[in-house]
C-alpha cells in the first residue's frame, strides 16, 4: 500500500517548506488546544507537535505519515506566542530588540510500520540576534500586520528580516520547520523518498 504524508498544519510556511524538499503531501490541520504543562521549552514543542499529529493520526488509515510540528519563541526561558492585539505585539518586539532570543521548533512523526503505529518526536534550537529597534521601528512592523498571526510577533522571512541581526542554527526551524532534520528522521525510519516523484 502506497503511504501519503498529512501535514497537521494550516501553516502556509510549513507548506512552503514541505514543498522546497520535494515532498508530496495534503494537509489536514489540527484544531486542538496550544497548551502544555511541561517543565522544559523542548518538551513543551514536543508534547505540542504530538498533540496534533494524534489528532489527525485518529482520522486518518494506516498508510498515512502524520506530520506535527509546533513552533515556540522563548526570551529568558518563557515562551512568547502569537500576540492577541497590537499592544502584546509591541510588548513582545519591545523585549526582543536588541537581544537573542531561542526559536524551539517540535515535530512529530506518526505512522504504521509492519502493522505497528509508531510516533517519533524531535526538537531543534535556533538563537536569534535582533538589532535594536526604534518605538517607530516597532509601530512600523506591527502596521505590516504581519506578526499577529506569529509566535514572538515576528517572521524572519519577511519584514522582519531588516532587523535580523544573526542567527546560531537552522534558519528554516525559525520560519517553522527544520526540513533537514525532518527529512533525516524519516529517512532514519525507512520512510524513504523517491528522489525523482517526490512521493514515497
Amino acid at each position: 500500500m502506497e503511504e501519503r504524508i498529512v501535514l497537521a498544519s494550516a501553516s502556509p510556511r510549513r507548506r512552503e517548506l514541505l514543498s522546497r524538499i520535494g515532498l508530496s503531501f495534503s494537509v489536514k490541520p489540527a484544531c486542538g488546544e496550544e497548551h502544555s504543562r511541561a517543565a522544559s521549552a523542548w518538551e513543551q514543542v514536543e508534547e505540542l507537535a504530538l498533540h496534533k499529529a494524534e489528532e489527525i493520526a485518529e482520522e486518518e488509515e494506516e498508510n498515512a505519515v502524520v506530520i506535527g510540528a509546533d513552533t515556540l519563541v522563548f526570551l529568558d526561558g518563557k515562551p512568547l506566542g502569537k500576540p492577541q492585539d497590537e499592544e502584546e505585539a509591541a510588548r513582545m518586539l519591545l523585549a526582543l530588540q536588541g537581544r537573542t532570543h531561542q526559536v524551539y521548533t517540535g515535530v512529530a512523526l506518526i505512522w504504521t510500520q509492519n502493522g505497528e503505529r509508531r510516533k517519533k518526536s524531535f526538537h531543534e534550537c535556533t538563537d536569534v540576534t535582533v538589532y535594536p529597534m526604534t518605538q517607530e521601528e516597532i509601530l512600523a512592523y506591527i502596521g505590516t500586520g504581519e506578526p499577529m498571526d506569529k509566535a514572538g510577533a515576528y517572521g524572519i522571512q519577511g519584514f522582519f528580516a531588516r532587523h535580523i541581526r544573526k542567527i546560531g542554527g537552522d534558519y528554516n526551524n525559525v520560519v517553522g520547520l527544520p526540513v533537514g532534520r525532518l527529512y533525516q528522521e524519516m529517512k532514519a525510519e525507512g520512510i524513504w523518498i523517491n528522489e525523482e516523484s517526490g512521493n514515497f
